[in-house]
């Protein structure tokens, strides 16, 4: 890029700029910001004047960045983030009148567990934001965090780039859920009797291995598996009326199970905890709604009974 004196450069061209990148597309972008696809054809060509790179360019239906669009963008994000934010709230995030919609990637094992404290918190401090929780694939969590489709992610360790930020929320052990009156409950559960029994494995996906399933698969031993579903809720339901028996995160199964009278025992192997982190995107450091929420989200996380501390 040629130097020049930022008073003669339009800013809304790296709007458009972020638009693209995001969207993977001018069609999408224009969408996004409500303008015609000429007017962002007309604009990617001006900001390709500006930088003398490409800056985009096609692949099948996408238009894929240049390694200079990689890597000039989280620049441009975060001086639009901090642009926004001096904009919206001059003297700053007010979390009581401010107006505002958070988007979070969490996995349904962490909902029960987290979502009613934080809602009781949201409601007598913020009652003008609004939380919306998605579940995404976590091969996708970095590309959304960047693109500002999600503001936060909960998941587990996962080898994502510096630009994503983490904080570790606790860790997590496994438990074995019976009906009340399960013949387990009246001798030791031990690996041979785990083993013997019908179970219910939980998994968004229609194969592959749950966290138990790994554990058992190291060791060479095997289950019968007797029903495969996507939901804790309906699980702990066919555990209460019936022989079955559900392996699941622990602080889930004590949350959820108080509603269906269930029991929870110790998994028969001695396994590593499974830690859990809170994920964002460097861009949003800076971001005082995303800064607050997150505050919130780690006391909430040390209610229930895990850590929430910030990973250096």
């Amino acid at each position: 890029m040629n130097q020049m004196n930022l008073s003669r450069v339009d800013l809304n061209l790296f709007v458009v700029m972020e638009a693209i990148y995001a969207e993977g597309g001018i069609t999408a972008a224009s969408r996004r910001l409500n303008l015609s696809q000429p007017a962002v054809s007309h604009a990617l060509g001006r900001l390709r004047d500006l930088f003398d790179d490409p800056l985009f360019q096609r692949s099948g239906r996408t238009m894929a960045p240049t390694p200079l669009a990689r890597r000039i963008i989280e620049q441009v994000r975060q001086s639009l983030n901090g642009l926004e934010e001096t904009l919206d709230r001059p003297d700053g995030f007010d979390p009581a009148t401010a107006t505002k919609r958070i988007t979070i990637a969490m996995r349904e094992a962490m909902q029960a567990a987290i979502l009613p404290v934080l809602m009781v918190e949201l409601a007598a401090s913020a009652p003008g934001i609004d939380l919306v929780v998605v579940r995404i694939d976590r091969r996708d969590i970095e590309r959304e965090l960047a693109s500002g489709r999600i503001d936060l992610s909960v998941d587990v360790p996962l080898p994502l780039t510096d630009s994503i930020r983490r904080a570790r929320l606790g860790r997590e052990w496994l438990s074995v859920v019976v009906r009340q009156g399960h013949p387990l409950t009246t001798v030791p559960l031990t690996l041979d009797r785990y083993l013997a029994q019908q179970h219910i494995v939980v998994s968004s996906r229609s194969r592959g291995l749950s966290a138990e399933e790994y554990e058992l698969s190291r060791r060479n031993l095997k289950r019968r598996i007797r029903m495969r579903c996507q939901n804790y809720l309906g699980a702990c339901e066919a555990v209460r009326q019936t022989d079955l028996v559900l392996t699941m995160p622990q602080s889930h199964a004590r949350t959820l199970n108080t509603h269906f009278g269930n029991e929870l025992l110790a998994f028969p192997i001695e396994t590593p905890a499974y830690d859990t982190y809170l994920y964002w995107h460097a861009s949003a450091d800076l971001d005082a709604a995303n800064r607050w929420f997150r505050e919130h989200f780690l006391a909430a996380v040390r209610t229930i009974g895990m850590t929430g501390e910030v990973d250096a």
